[in-house]
């Protein structure tokens, strides 16, 4: 099967865009979500996030929730909010947020490319969250939170996707969030052909986020499949929604940690057990790390510079070189009794959008004890450790701009 194939997207009417168009599932809490849909019926976290239409601490996960969002999902499509495309497409997708603009291609990705490893994965999954996006998935029959894929940047193919997107939107809106999301509907034929070849020549492409989406879709695939051993090899549920983006063009930021407790110490027995494999130094400011090996800290009050001392960095392994390896190996771990930062509920990640305020909110409001701030992992790591088969950390990346959930949607049913 081809890497990407053109599909008929499911997507709002250009007059309600700004209406449908919604944060990734996964950036909000659900509180969070209940707010911004508050007053707003064709909110996309209807169908995203349909626990917000039951009563507070309502199981998320329990079945009614499912069929509520897959419920919502017909409602827009029967009020005309959300129409599908009478023939397949592939889409041009451009975020801009101040000065920073990126453009990709929407389009059905292969699972079997998923599977094979030709879409390469960084991060585990937690069965949880992929439980939770398969079941999302079936019910609704369809795929509404988009992969961000990523692959080594080909100046003819990028010319491509500028050159196509130089004519007039289909759908062109501002988020409240500051985010511009653009999209460019690709119709003709000959315009198809030559960017699925183009795409064709990619020996591999990296998740950049999503890894439950995609795991999810890929696991929905091998249900149906079981279901309907008949079925011919490219059936719908055998691709899933992804948008594709240049290295050169993704903007990374840091994300960061925060620690409930010191592990039975108090801010000076911490600071006293760092010195062996890290230069402590005080600042009067916050501390945003300006290179790889640098670390900020916000302890009782009060902002820290950290160093990894050299003889603890290793030279010849992608993933153990990285911050977030090494602020696990030699010091979450080892000073504070954390060893498995994907389960253990001490630890809580904070993305990089929100600042290092958030950080020291956390701790000063007793929330954490303790808060670490990262430098963002380069793009050029992340395919590295892909390249490898290495498993990063988790949440070792923060990509932004988000993607918006509703713009396109991929029917499986």
């Amino acid at each position: 099967m081809p890497l990407i194939r053109p599909f008929a997207g499911l997507r709002p009417d250009p007059a309600h865009a700004a209406e449908v168009l919604a944060p990734p599932y996964d950036v909000l809490s659900a509180a969070e979500a209940r707010s911004l849909a508050a007053g707003h019926p064709w909110s996309f976290l209807h169908v995203s996030r349909p626990e917000i239409d039951f009563a507070e601490g309502t199981d998320p996960y329990a079945p009614e929730v499912y069929v509520k969002g897959a419920e919502s999902l017909q409602r827009l499509r029967e009020e005309g909010v959300l129409r599908q495309d009478p023939i397949e497409c592939l889409y041009l997708y451009r975020l801009s947020l101040g000065e920073h603009v990126q453009s990709g291609v929407v389009a059905a990705a292969s699972v079997s490319a998923y599977e094979d490893g030709r879409i390469r994965r960084h991060e585990l999954t937690r069965a949880a969250k992929e439980d939770d996006r398969a079941r999302h998935i079936d019910t609704l029959g369809a795929q509404t939170g988009p992969v961000l894929l990523t692959y080594r940047h080909r100046p003819a193919l990028d010319a491509l996707v500028a050159e196509l997107a130089a004519g007039v939107p289909d759908v062109d809106t501002m988020a409240a969030d500051g985010v511009r999301h653009t999209l460019w509907v690709v119709r003709d034929p000959s315009a198809i052909d030559a960017l699925g070849t183009g795409f064709e020549t990619l020996p591999r492409v990296y998740i950049a986020d999503g890894h439950h989406r995609s795991a999810a879709a890929c696991r929905v695939a091998r249900w149906r499949r079981a279901g309907s051993p008949g079925a011919p090899a490219g059936a719908a549920y055998e691709r899933f929604l992804a948008v594709l983006f240049p290295d050169t063009q993704m903007r990374i930021l840091d994300y960061n940690r925060v620690v409930t407790d010191l592990g039975g110490l108090d801010a000076q027995g911490l600071l006293d057990r760092l010195l062996g494999r890290f230069v402590v130094r005080g600042s009067s400011g916050p501390v945003r790390p300006a290179a790889t090996g640098e670390l900020g800290m916000y302890l009782a009050g009060r902002w820290y510079r950290l160093l990894i001392r050299p003889q603890w960095v290793p030279r010849d392994d992608a993933v153990e070189a990285l911050d977030v390896s090494l602020l696990g190996r030699h010091l979450l771990e080892p000073i504070l009794g954390i060893a498995d930062a994907r389960r253990d509920p001490r630890v809580d990640f904070v993305g990089g959008v929100r600042g290092l305020g958030e950080l020291e909110r956390r701790v000063d409001s007793g929330e954490a004890a303790v808060a670490f701030a990262l430098y963002p992992t380069p793009i050029e790591m992340l395919m590295a450790v892909a390249d490898a088969g290495g498993i990063m950390p988790p949440k070792s990346t923060w990509f932004e701009p988000k993607l918006a959930d509703g713009l396109v949607s991929l029917l499986i049913d």
